[in-house]
C-alpha cells in the first residue's frame, strides 16, 4: 500500500510503517491543486492540519482507502463525504490525551493562584501579595463538557486535589471512577469550574455564548483546550468584565485558522480579541495542549500501530 504523508512527523511514523511493509512518500510543499493532481496514485494519506481534505479533493483520490491525522479531531476532514466513498477515517486521540489533561490542570492552577500575573510583577519591582491572593481548588467543582478521551484524562488528573468532578456528554454511561456524568442543567448550577473537551461540531460551534455563560448559577473559571470556535470572544470579554467568568485559560481562540499553525495573519485583529490579550486574568498559549515531546511520539506510535491492524 501506497502512503503519501502530507505533514512531518516523528520519523517513528514512517519508520514503523516502512518495516510493515508500506510504501510512504513524503510531500511537505506542495499545494493542495499539486496534490489533487497525484492523490490517484496512493492508497492513503496521513497529514496534520496542512490544508483542508474537502469533497473535490476526495473526488481525485480514486483510490484512497484511509486518511490519517496526526491528532485528535477529524473537523478539516469531509468526513460525511469521505464515508460515503468508504474511506476510513483514523485519529489519534489516545496519542496526546495525558498532554492535554496536563496543560488542562496547569493553566487552571495557574489561574486560580494569579502566578502569571504575579510573575510579571514581580519581575516588575511590584511585590503585591494581598492583589495576588489566590483560591484553592479544594472543595470547588469542576464541570466537564466532553468526557471522551480528553476530558477522562483531565479527571484523572484532578484526582487527589479533593474537588468534585462532574461531566456532561452527548453519549449515554460514559461517567467513571473520576467523573458523575450529570445534566447539562446539573453541571450549569454546580460548577465553580468549566472545562471544554469538545471537538468541533456544529453543536459545539459559539457554543459558549453570552446565553450559555448567563445560565451558570455561579460566577466560574473558564479553560479551554478544546477548540477556539467553541468560544464567541467578544461574549466571554463581556463576561470577564462583569465578573461572570472570573478568570479564563485559553490554549485556542475563536480566530485561529483553519491550520490551527496561524492566529496572526492579519493586521486588523478583532477589538475583542485585543482586549482579551490585556486582560490580566486570562491565560493564553499557542495551540500546544498536546503539543509535547512525549505526545508528537506517542500521535505517530497511534497512528502507525491503527494503520497497520486496518490495512495490513
Amino acid at each position: 500500500m501506497k502512503i503519501l504523508h502530507l505533514d512531518s512527523n516523528h520519523p517513528l511514523l514512517i519508520e514503523t510503517l516502512q518495516k510493515a511493509g508500506f510504501e510512504n512518500v513524503e510531500n511537505y510543499n506542495a499545494n493542495k491543486t499539486e496534490i489533487e493532481d497525484m492523490i490517484s496514485g496512493y492508497e492513503g494519506i496521513v497529514i496534520r492540519s496542512r490544508f483542508n481534505i474537502d469533497r473535490q479533493f476526495l473526488d481525485h483520490a480514486k483510490n484512497l482507502k484511509f486518511i490519517a491525522r496526526v491528532g485528535a479531531g477529524l473537523e478539516s476532514i469531509d468526513t460525511e463525504y469521505a464515508d460515503s466513498l468508504g474511506i476510513k477515517l483514523i485519529a489519534a486521540p489516545e496519542g496526546n490525551r495525558n498532554a492535554v489533561g496536563e496543560q488542562a490542570l496547569g493553566m487552571l492552577l495557574a489561574l486560580l493562584n494569579n502566578l502569571l500575573k504575579a510573575d510579571r510583577e514581580v519581575k516588575n519591582g511590584q511585590w503585591l501579595r494581598e492583589a495576588n491572593r489566590g483560591h484553592e481548588l479544594n472543595g470547588k467543582t469542576v464541570g466537564i463538557i466532553g468526557y471522551g478521551n480528553m476530558g477522562k484524562a483531565f479527571s484523572k488528573k484532578l484526582r487527589g486535589f479533593e474537588c468534585k468532578v462532574i461531566c456532561y456528554d452527548i453519549k449515554e454511561d460514559v461517567g467513571d471512577q473520576n467523573a458523575e456524568q450529570v445534566s447539562l442543567e446539573k453541571l450549569k448550577e454546580e460548577a465553580d469550574v468549566l472545562s471544554l473537551h469538545t471537538p468541533w461540531t456544529p453543536q459545539t460551534n459559539k457554543m459558549v455564548d453570552s446565553g450559555f455563560i448567563n445560565s451558570f448559577t455561579k460566577p466560574f473559571w473558564l479553560i479551554n483546550t478544546a477548540r477556539g470556535k467553541s468560544v464567541v470572544t467578544e461574549d466571554l470579554v463581556a463576561a470577564l468584565k462583569s465578573k461572570k467568568i472570573l478568570g479564563a485559560a485559553l490554549d485556542v481562540l475563536e480566530f485561529e485558522k483553519s491550520s490551527f499553525e496561524t492566529l496572526f495573519d492579519s493586521d486588523n485583529l478583532p477589538v475583542a480579541l485585543k482586549e482579551l490579550f490585556e486582560m490580566d486574568n486570562v491565560i493564553l498559549s499557542p495551540h500546544i495542549a498536546g503539543w509535547t515531546m512525549e505526545s508528537k511520539i506517542g500521535l505517530a506510535q497511534t497512528i502507525a500501530e491503527k494503520i497497520i491492524v486496518n490495512f495490513s
